[in-house]
């Protein structure tokens, strides 16, 4: 192909692969010489990537965004194994302290001791969920008492709701000593701070302890006004859950005079439902929080038994052992379940073992037949 001139245009250069050889002419179809084709590297060339032009607190501002909205685990390893500019800037005391509940959902199948100085370098920064997580594996898992207090009361101070309905079951069932150790008023106090915050389960434990006088004067009306709040503040929470998730609430909301299946027999279809099918609703069964979940898995790998003698929380979604025999209140209708606190047994009342439960009498007649007797201190929970 000639240009207007009449001039040819060059042919296309001659490249060696292998020496990275580039020849080239001019138009008038002159050797112009033979040079190499040099590829930098952008640290050779000095022309470092744009990436580590970005300054350390960006970066961090975009890990602690990260750490506050990850769904798991995975989310942030991820990052901690990608370079070690990373890891450095992600262990930064201002990315694990605003690390979300979620990503510190270890499962217990997975613990380890690099996991358990990751939980103490979270708490360290002054994250309340890790406190509050290594708080409860250590005072139940792995017998820590005083240190797994010590975590969870961290988490107290900076009003996190759980830790505070934690300490108040550990004060109602005298948890890690004796009976003698229970302190009812302690126990109420915690709650009703964790019920100031909005917690649920402390709102429905505070509502039975004013309807029984249980450390506290008797208060029904009362009670009964902080048990209406607590399924009131549920059914916002499925609500506002739902409708991030796009899901459909219209078969939730559906009222019906039969009482709700146990989970063995309900379609699919049909979610569990807790105390709010007192009031026509039929909604899921709240999501356990991460160190529950972590409870249950613990001790499901050791055949649900914490220890000889020692029985685990009946209610699914609790997981808390007992730290010495007899701690947990159990079923005065039938006694064959057992409960660290009036708002799991009340739970699961609804959930499951309203359909289960069996006459008191054949409790008492099966313990005359060869079953274990009752000790004295064992105490006992009405039923719903």
């Amino acid at each position: 192909m000639r240009t207007r001139r009449g001039l040819c245009y060059p042919r296309p250069a001659d490249v060696c692969v292998d020496k990275l050889v580039v020849k080239t002419q001019d138009f008038a179809r002159d050797f112009m010489g033979c040079r190499k084709r040099q590829r930098f590297s952008p640290e050779i060339a000095g022309n470092p990537d744009f990436f580590d032009l970005l300054p350390d607190d960006i970066v961090i501002s975009i890990f602690s965004k990260l750490s506050s909205t990850a769904r798991s685990p995975s989310d942030f390893i991820n990052v901690l194994i990608t370079c070690k500019r990373f890891k450095s800037l992600a262990l930064s005391s201002v990315v694990l302290s605003k690390a979300s509940p979620k990503m510190f959902a270890i499962k217990a199948k997975n613990w380890s001791e690099s996991a358990h100085r990751f939980l103490k370098t979270c708490s360290d920064a002054g994250n309340v969920e890790a406190c509050y997580t290594l708080g409860m594996i250590r005072f139940y898992c792995l017998q820590n008492r005083g240190s797994g207090a010590s975590l969870m009361a961290k988490a107290a101070i900076n009003s996190h709701a759980p830790a505070l309905y934690s300490l108040a079951v550990i004060q109602f069932n005298g948890s890690g000593g004796s009976k003698n150790d229970k302190d009812l008023r302690a126990g109420v106090a915690l709650c009703a701070r964790a019920a100031f915050l909005g917690h649920i389960d402390a709102l429905r434990e505070l509502g039975h302890c004013l309807q029984d006088g249980y450390g506290v004067r008797q208060n029904i009306a009362e009670g009964r006004r902080f048990l209406v709040q607590a399924n009131a503040r549920e059914l916002a929470a499925v609500l506002s859950s739902a409708s991030a998730s796009n899901e459909m609430t219209h078969t939730w909301l559906t009222w019906s005079p039969h009482p709700i299946p146990p989970a063995s027999q309900r379609h699919p279809a049909i979610p569990g439902c807790p105390l709010l099918s007192d009031f026509g609703c039929n909604v899921p069964a709240p999501e356990a929080h991460p160190a529950s979940r972590f409870l249950a898995e613990w001790y499901e790998g050791r055949g649900g038994i914490p220890g000889p003698g020692l029985r685990l929380c009946s209610h699914v979604g609790c997981g808390r052992p007992e730290t010495r025999k007899h701690e947990f209140r159990r079923c005065s209708v039938c006694g064959a379940v057992n409960y660290c606190s009036r708002a799991c047994q009340a739970l699961d009342w609804k959930l499951r073992h309203k359909a289960e439960c069996a006459a008191v009498e054949q409790w008492l007649d099966e313990e005359a037949d060869g079953g274990h007797a009752v000790a004295g201190n064992d105490d006992v929970i009405a039923g719903s």
